[in-house]
């Protein structure tokens, strides 16, 4: 029991730097996502855009993250934290699956209703901000909330470059007690109920008025 009660409150302690790698690159990665999404939509830079979605697609999480955090600073003289690395790798890698899943949300809405907008003459902003997001974030809800997940699980692999995350502070604990068992078990059960929180929060926001009336 005493064991367990360490474990859990050792490992527990990396939630910070979990939960910053996942906001940080969520936040990343639906700026950039909705933004390539807009302008690949109305015929902007569309073939540079589909390039970098494809690099970024067709390579390993592991190889972005450690190209950006080793040659970053050789290339340019920056320094980089792991956790700096981290939300930047996981915010772009993301951000290319979140383009994906918003131009098939922009694809779903009816052309009528944008040609409607160009016809009652409604600027391009207000057009995207008002009418055409709201849906389209309705629909893509449930898409959404599976690439925060992945996200999430994603975010273990800063412990390859050191970040003392919920999966390195395991790590580190089993290799002091030459114990995996007890201590990755713990881990699991962290992601696993984080997992579910968002899934919950998710479902929360589906079942909202505002959600059901796309708004």
């Amino acid at each position: 029991m005493e064991k367990l009660t360490y474990s859990i409150i050792y490992v527990g302690t990396g939630i910070a730097i979990t939960l910053k790698l996942l906001l940080g690159g969520m936040c990343i990665s639906i700026f950039l996502g909705l933004l390539m999404s807009v302008l690949r939509y109305n015929g902007i830079g569309r073939c540079f855009i589909n390039s970098i979605i494809s690099v970024i697609r067709g390579t390993p999480v592991i190889l972005q993250l450690s190209f950006i955090y080793f040659t970053i600073p050789g290339i340019f003289g920056v320094k980089l934290t792991a956790i700096s690395a981290g939300v930047i790798a996981f915010g772009l890698n993301s951000s290319a699956y979140v383009a994906e899943i918003l131009r098939a949300g922009i694809e779903s809405i009816p052309k009528g209703q944008f040609e409607a907008a160009q016809t009652l003459e409604i600027s391009m902003v207000p057009m995207w901000r008002d009418i055409i997001l709201p849906q389209v974030v309705r629909n893509i809800l449930p898409a959404m909330v599976g690439e925060v997940i992945a996200l999430l699980k994603e975010t273990a692999l800063i412990a390859t470059i050191g970040g003392m995350d919920l999966m390195r502070r395991s790590q580190t604990l089993a290799a002091e007690r030459f114990e995996y068992f007890l201590p990755l078990c713990v881990a699991g059960a962290y992601y696993y109920c984080m997992g579910l929180f968002i899934e919950f929060i998710g479902r929360k926001i589906e079942r909202s008025e505002k959600y059901a009336k796309g708004i």
